[in-house]
């Protein structure tokens, strides 16, 4: 148990730093976008806000799955970084909403930013900001297989693209066409939305038990290399990419005796932990091979 709540108290050191920097961004678009009356800065700065915001409920999300296993929980809390992450998921969507009232306003109603140099500056300051936090947070995402930072993190790589619309709106109402500002707002909108999808599919598929590990002939080849099994089939998979659980049904022959059955089931369960670290249980049914009809 140590050993978890280690792991998460890094996500959560993570997670702090990201959220300071990701409000920080945020502010100074906000702020600055207000000022030259920029929707697309602001409507920019408000999905930095957004990512802050879903930091927020990932270290919420964190404190409740380093919680140990208990008798209502005998397979833990992880799901429950899962269900948070659908959380950041239906915030981004309601941003994305607002935004496409905001920017169809202004195409009805226009509105004349005033672009100067400090406009480009701010904007080119963020993106350098934004692009090593998604750097540094998809790659500590990756080593600590944390659903939360690498979501967040792909928040923050939509957050760039973003950036460099507005930059093409402000270059594009400095030449004069102001009609440009509105509609990278709703083209910022479209951005969000789409990561609110993918994120949507991802881990709707989790708590579906969707299958977890698709290549069987992986499982089945390390299971049919264990002296005694002479068979295995049905092999299903569910759970997180960190969290993955295995039940299959292995032949053996018809004479085994139950100890020697019960060692099996454990040498199974352990060649296929070392092969694919990423099984946390594995459920061995042993059959004997001549009550064997499928």
């Amino acid at each position: 148990m140590p050993d978890i709540k280690k792991h998460y108290q890094k996500i959560q050191r993570v997670l702090w730093l990201v959220l300071v920097l990701n409000w920080a961004v945020a502010i100074a678009k906000i702020f600055y976008g207000r000022l030259i009356h920029s929707t697309s800065m602001t409507a920019d700065g408000f999905h930095s806000l957004a990512d802050g915001t879903s930091n927020i409920i990932g270290l919420v999300g964190i404190r409740i799955c380093s919680r140990p296993t208990d008798e209502d929980h005998p397979y833990g809390h992880k799901k429950y970084e899962t269900l948070f992450a659908l959380g950041i998921a239906a915030m981004l969507l309601i941003v994305a909403f607002n935004l496409i009232k905001l920017g169809i306003s202004h195409i009805i109603k226009p509105v004349f930013p005033v672009v100067n140099f400090s406009a480009f500056l701010v904007m080119i300051i963020t993106i350098l900001i934004n692009f090593v936090v998604m750097v540094y947070e998809y790659r500590i995402g990756k080593t600590l297989k944390s659903d939360i930072l690498i979501v967040d993190s792909m928040h923050t790589r939509a957050d760039i693209f973003t950036s460099f619309s507005v930059i093409a709106a402000l270059i594009g109402t400095k030449a004069g066409f102001n009609i440009v500002d509105p509609i990278i707002t709703l083209l910022i909108a479209g951005f969000i939305l789409y990561s609110a999808f993918q994120i949507i599919r991802q881990e709707s598929g989790i708590l579906c038990d969707e299958v977890a590990i698709a290549e069987k002939t992986k499982i089945e080849n390390v299971v049919l290399k264990v002296k005694g099994v002479k068979n295995c089939h049905k092999i299903r998979s569910r759970g997180r990419f960190d969290d993955v659980h295995i039940d299959l049904h292995v032949q053996v022959s018809g004479d085994m005796t139950m100890r020697n059955s019960h060692d099996l089931s454990h040498t199974i369960q352990e060649e296929i932990k070392i092969v694919l670290p990423q099984v946390t249980d594995v459920l061995v049914h042993v059959e004997p091979e001549a009550d064997e009809k499928d």
